[in-house]
């Protein structure tokens, strides 16, 4: 099967999807399990006491993508970067979890990305989920950026593709919003 005819078969199972088929979700993951298990292993690299795998992560994916109704992707890289944003979102509502339960001394959930700042340098996962917010607030497109380049493990091209900007684009709000986390993140 050559790009394009795989690329068309993608595009069909997504319009499916669209179209409320929640057996074209099945095909649509077990296509692309690879890449979205990579997103899953890339993000839980940099996590800290949590016990979740990222099978289990892929899986939590499976299942919020499943409750979404009439969802329209383009593409392969929006599915892409659609599972990357739910990801995190799996992951910040499991560091909710734990913080609630850490009457007992227990660890909190934490994040360790060189892409933020001084490498060896800990996150708490809450916080920078609290700055992406902020910085959705007066630069949406940075903070998109920054989740599909540093939580998804998007490339600059894959990132662009998936908000139909330029790399240019993609170049500058990426350093702008980067720079910004790794301000405030090292005031905390």
């Amino acid at each position: 099967m050559n790009d394009n005819t795989a690329s068309s078969a993608l595009t069909v199972l997504l319009d499916r999807w669209a179209g409320g088929d929640r057996e074209a979700l099945d095909a649509l993951l077990a296509q692309l399990y690879g890449e979205v298990h990579a997103i899953a292993v890339k993000q839980l690299r940099s996590e800290r006491h949590l016990t979740i795998q990222p099978t289990a992560l892929v899986n939590e994916v499976y299942l919020r993508l499943a409750g979404l109704n009439r969802l329209k992707l383009q593409d392969r890289t929006h599915f892409l970067s659609i599972a990357a944003r739910v990801a995190r979102q799996a992951l910040v509502d499991e560091a909710r979890s734990r913080r609630a339960q850490k009457r007992d001394g227990g660890y909190p959930v934490t994040l360790s990305d060189t892409q933020l700042g001084p490498e060896g340098r800990v996150y708490d996962t809450l916080d920078v989920d609290d700055l992406l917010h902020e910085l959705q607030r007066f630069d949406p497109l940075a903070a998109e950026i920054v989740t599909l380049r540093v939580f998804g493990g998007l490339s600059v091209e894959e990132a662009a593709s998936a908000l139909t900007v330029s790399t240019a684009t993609v170049n500058r709000h990426s350093a702008t919003g980067k720079a910004w986390l790794t301000w405030e993140l090292r005031k905390q």
